[in-house]
């Protein structure tokens, strides 16, 4: 499914965010992966109409990403993205929202949560990034995410085979004009200038994505849905776990036959458990 939308501009500091906004209700923001190309829409064309029946979905591009400003803070890349999403919700005059995140959304969520935690409501994170990244050898996934932009530079081939063989579980059901899509936003001159994951660029700064080193998140009150695609081969399934054990209300559901990509592999169980935890908040 593609979702149309035109967006608008939202200044946030010296950047600009593009928004898309659906439905009304609490506000709900999504915010997208890492993956080379990445944008709100394209990762959750399967959800918004569902999720807009009973929220106002704010859908942004996050610094680095799609129509926004280009370029992150390598020391500090989950602290730059919550301290700009929290800028946004400040310029949407939002004063608490929910937050549904995917791979680095996730840690962007988590990060917003443990920064300024009374502006979230409830969280649920697909395979978020900075779980247990300091512990082991990072997955052949995200080597090949951070690998995009380096040796011989972008190419078609290289994003096919990163969505096909590690994105999701079964690629033949990408549809080639989804992978060209992401391939056309992936060879922006501002993004190959400026690539938004570049790997850790120091030893303090792949602690700083770890965020189950922060000593916060064992005391993160929030009610927590967790999903997790037992084949993820970015972002290790044992993540879901390491979070359940730590966070006190923290609910974990896990994929069978599912990759990386829950939302959209799996959308019509995530658009449903989503929304009978997020409806929860009300009741």
């Amino acid at each position: 499914m593609t979702v149309e939308s035109r967006g608008r501009d939202v200044i946030v500091g010296a950047r600009s965010i593009r928004v898309h906004e659906f439905g009304q209700g609490p506000a709900l923001l999504l915010l997208h992966g890492g993956g080379a190309g990445a944008n709100g829409l394209s990762n959750y064309g399967r959800n918004i109409e569902a999720l807009a029946r009973r929220f106002r979905v704010i859908v942004a591009d996050m610094p680095g990403y799609g129509a926004s400003t280009k370029g992150l803070d390598q020391g500090d890349v989950f602290g730059d993205l919550a301290a700009t999403m929290l800028g946004l919700l400040d310029a949407l005059g939002i004063a608490q929202a929910h937050i549904v995140g995917n791979s680095l959304g996730g840690a962007c969520a988590l990060r917003m949560a443990l920064d300024a935690p009374e502006r979230i409501g409830r969280l649920v994170l697909m395979g978020p990034g900075g779980i247990g990244t300091t512990r082991g050898l990072p997955t052949e996934g995200i080597k090949k995410l951070i690998g995009y932009y380096k040796g011989d530079g972008p190419s078609r081939e290289k994003l096919i085979e990163f969505i096909r063989n590690y994105l999701v579980f079964d690629g033949a059901e990408v549809p080639d004009d989804l992978i060209e899509q992401r391939y056309q936003a992936s060879i922006d001159p501002e993004v190959v200038a400026a690539p938004p994951l570049q790997g850790p660029s120091s030893f303090d700064a792949a602690f700083r994505m770890d965020l189950t080193r922060d000593k916060r998140l064992k005391a993160l009150p929030h009610h927590t849905l967790v999903l997790w695609g037992r084949e993820d081969r970015v972002n290790k399934p044992s993540g879901g776990r390491t979070l359940a054990r730590t966070l006190k209300n923290c609910d974990l559901y896990e994929f069978a036959n599912t990759g990386h990509w829950v939302q959209w592999e799996r959308a019509e169980e995530f658009n449903a458990v989503t929304l009978s935890f997020l409806s929860q908040a009300a009741a």
